[in-house]
């Protein structure tokens, strides 16, 4: 996606076992809009992932200590925003790549919490993949659960 002068790239990554109804385009244009929403229109890139229940998992108890199911997970690149829930202080910073592009992360849904969610709250599946999105991407933002601001 090309906006102004540099691009926005966002990357959309379904996994290959699932049978997973998502366009990766509608993925993107949501991804987007959030981003323009909070006033970044480019020199950005993210990644996305719709992932099977067991990597999400995984990934839930590897990284943030927590051997349970979770809908979305959101892995931050930027120094000042460590990933969701480890503190800063757990890890060594980030290099930031002299290309000029701000590199946020990646969001990763689970697709089987995603169908699971979406029929507690009587909506699409294709909603509450877009629900989990926007809170990803916010979460790579910066906004925190505990922090209203």
């Amino acid at each position: 996606m090309m906006i102004g002068t540099r691009e926005m790239e966002i990357n959309v990554l379904i996994d290959e076992e699932l049978e997973a109804p998502t366009d990766v385009g509608w993925l993107q244009s949501i991804a987007e809009k959030v981003l323009l929403t909070q006033g970044i229109s480019s020199n950005v890139e993210l990644g996305v992932v719709i992932a099977g229940g067991e990597r999400v998992r995984q990934l839930n108890r590897d990284y943030l200590g927590k051997d349970e199911p979770t809908d979305v997970l959101a892995f931050a690149m930027l120094p000042e925003q460590p990933a969701q829930g480890i503190p800063a202080t757990d890890f060594p910073p980030f290099v930031i790549p002299p290309d000029g592009v701000r590199h946020l992360g990646e969001v990763i849904i689970s697709y089987p919490q995603a169908v699971t969610q979406a029929e507690e709250h009587q909506h699409s599946v294709n909603r509450e993949i877009a629900i989990l999105l926007i809170h990803g991407v916010l979460h790579l933002l910066g906004y925190e659960h505990d922090n209203p601001e």
